[in-house]
């Protein structure tokens, strides 16, 4: 599956822009392309206007801007302002004012609970008024200096009284309330503002584009263009913003041409390496990686046919388990691969080149299973291996039908239909009616019905608009085209059925040198020779196995199936900047 991305759009000056590449490596999932454009003072000052908009967006988004930040501030200094009044109770000032003009001072003091000595009262004169929080309150009444040995440093005495700052709290509060609606409602304006920024920038770049290229290297915007996986939205805006950065966001389409990032299940994952030889999907086409995980595995294990090399490849697997670089990095699927080249080597009854149908320690139920034979007067591995390729060109067509319409649409999806209808649909017909689900005469009915309905997209409506005779000379054009090239992709599928064989006959006669050796009637060379026979021949036939078994079956995926399927791979990799 190909992720879903999104497409972010920077604009800063030059100066910023290594610092800025810096910042987003640390994020890790940001995929950037640059640029350099000239500047000039009125691009800055649309730059400017740009990001003051962005910036209040955001804003808007969060519910909070810098006024509403200055208010918040306020707020929290009068609720501290109170809590240092409260614990003084109501007190009037304007009595403590007429107390200092008749030469009568009051010291506020405020210690914790451990701190104060009862014995102060003894010597000065001494009132607490609170005692909370482990704290204690009082204060010292006096006449001029009395009150400088005081062994404890004095604090402000209260401003005004208790009433009065919870009333400038209550009013606070209400304007933090009031504003915060304002903000709210402004949440309808963002889409205009959005606009605002969008046309904005469609100016820049015109702007940008009409400005001499002879300009200073300091008068030079870096234009930023990135992709990041949708999924990681949250955290990229997140780290945008602190960056204080201009950025735009916006869904990526297939014409912006995003790096492609594959997402698949931990089976399907292990063969994305095999995706990325042939190169990437573009955005918005098919990921071919479901299709190549299962048939790559299947080709595979038909070309080694064997059970015994499969346990081989297995262990082989284990072995690089753990390990780093090279074949260790792909040892999930060489064990994926021993897997089912030991299953389909059951069926194709073989075992390190032992036909398992002719032993007689094999249980009858498991040949019951196995593939030998002939159908038709044809080997039946050999008629397997093309019914296989059948089902994989069908498969195909299939996928470049459904990959048309959602790219294409109905109308430019015609003929590809047309061809899929009549290959497929002719395919299941004479598939039905050999297994004697439908009589022949039936049958026959059916592809004729399929047929004239396949002809219509194919000679008369490939090509809607358009003159029918060119039409019909495009159509039968698509027809030899077809014919030839879908013969010989059938034809290709022989060489599973080929390379199985080769590969057991060779295994098979190793096994009859070892034979021989055993039988030679030399004591200890016998023995000796039959081993090493037995280990280098069929060390040797595995490797050999293994390569035709991997470049063979991904031939038949990349021509084959790709050809008919559409697939371009003209994608690239998706490679976020990181450290």
């Amino acid at each position: 599956m190909i992720t879903k991305m999104t497409k972010y759009s920077f604009i800063l000056l030059s100066g910023q822009a290594e610092g800025f590449l810096n910042d987003i490596s640390e994020l890790g999932v940001i995929d950037i392309t640059r640029s350099s454009k000239p500047a000039d003072e009125e691009s800055l000052e649309m730059i400017a206007r740009m990001q003051a908009i962005r910036k209040d967006i955001a804003n808007i988004k969060k519910g909070e801007d810098q006024q509403l930040k200055d208010m918040r501030a306020s707020y929290n200094a009068l609720v501290r302002k109170a809590d240092g009044i409260r614990a003084w109770g109501n007190f009037d000032a304007e009595a403590i004012e007429d107390l200092n003009q008749k030469g009568i001072q009051l010291h506020f003091y405020k210690v914790s609970d451990k701190k104060f000595k009862a014995e102060w009262a003894e010597e000065y004169p001494i009132e607490v008024i609170n005692r909370q929080d482990g704290k204690t309150y009082f204060v010292l009444v006096s006449k001029d200096d009395e009150a400088k040995d005081f062994p404890i440093a004095e604090i402000p005495a209260p401003s005004q009284p208790i009433e009065q700052v919870d009333a400038e709290i209550k009013k606070a509060e209400k304007q933090i309330e009031g504003y915060k609606a304002i903000l709210e409602n402004r949440k309808s304006t963002i889409p205009e503002l959005e606009e605002d920024i969008n046309e904005m920038k469609s100016s820049l770049e015109r702007h940008l584009a009409q400005l001499s290229s002879e300009k200073a290297a300091e008068d030079t915007i870096s234009v930023m263009v990135g992709f990041a996986p949708t999924e990681d939205d949250k955290a990229v805006c997140e780290a945008l913003d602190k960056l204080d950065v201009f950025y735009i966001k916006e869904d990526a389409v297939e014409e912006d041409n995003p790096p492609i990032k594959l997402k698949n299940n931990w089976f399907t994952s292990m063969f994305s390496t095999l995706t990325g030889m042939y190169g990437m999907p573009v955005y918005g086409e098919f990921d071919p990686t479901p299709f190549l995980s299962i048939f790559f595995l299947l080709f595979f294990a038909m070309c080694m046919g064997d059970a015994g090399y499969g346990i081989m490849l297995v262990i082989i697997g284990l072995l690089l388990k753990g390990k780093k670089g090279g074949l260790a990095n792909l040892y999930g699927l060489i064990i994926a691969l021993g897997v089912g080249t030991f299953i389909v080597g059951i069926i194709m009854g073989a075992f390190f080149g032992v036909d398992l149908t002719a032993q007689s320690w094999v249980p009858e139920g498991l040949k019951s299973c196995m593939v030998t034979g002939e159908i038709a007067g044809y080997s039946a591995q050999m008629v397997c291996a093309l019914g296989i390729g059948v089902v994989h060109i069908c498969l195909a067509l299939i996928v470049k039908a459904v990959n048309s319409l959602k790219r294409s649409g109905f109308k430019e999806s015609i003929s590809t239909i047309g061809w899929t209808l009549l290959i497929v649909g002719t395919v299941i017909v004479l598939a039905f009616a050999i297994f004697g689900a439908v009589s022949e005469s039936t049958a026959k009915w059916i592809i004729i019905g399929i047929a004239s309905v396949s002809a219509l997209g194919i000679y008369i409506f490939n090509k809607p608009g358009r003159n029918p005779l060119i039409n019909i000379g495009s159509g039968l054009w698509d027809t030899y085209n077809m014919a030839s090239g879908l013969m010989g992709d059938v034809l290709s599928y022989i060489r599973l059925y080929a390379l199985g064989l080769s590969g057991g006959m060779l295994g098979s006669t190793f096994n009859s040198i070892a034979e021989m050796v055993k039988g030679c009637g030399v004591p200890g060379l016998d023995w000796v020779g039959f081993i090493l026979i037995l280990i280098l021949g069929h060390a040797i036939n595995l490797a050999m196995s293994c390569l035709g078994a991997f470049v063979h079956p991904l031939r038949l995926n990349f021509v084959e199936f790709f050809k008919n399927s559409g697939y371009e791979g003209k994608g690239k990799d998706y490679k976020p900047l990181k450290y």
